[in-house]
């Protein structure tokens, strides 16, 4: 999980090429190039602007990295949920 964990701040990091936030092209970038597989939509500048417009909380134009985990946080808890389901199983996590 720790390399997980790395592997997301790193590909932030990266994209955001030393800035704090991600604007809209490094935004898409990103999107595109790590999550096609994951969302639908990718390829469409607009639903990836949408998108955008969804996460950015204080409406600066730009993903904090804050607002990026809310997206990863989404995409974690949507794979869960299709995992629980395909396996018919709802339980709770073992820790």
């Amino acid at each position: 999980m720790e390399g997980a964990i790395k592997t997301v701040v790193m590909q932030y990091l990266s994209s955001a090429r030393g800035k704090e936030s991600l604007g809209g092209k490094n935004f898409q970038k990103l999107v595109q190039g790590q999550l096609g597989n994951i969302l639908s939509d990718t390829d469409s500048a607009s639903a990836v602007k949408d998108m955008m417009k969804g996460l950015d909380d204080n409406q600066d134009g730009k993903v904090s990295f804050q607002e990026y985990l809310t997206l990863v946080g989404y995409l974690a808890n949507s794979l869960s949920e299709q995992k629980t389901t395909a396996s018919g199983h709802e339980e709770a996590p073992k820790h």
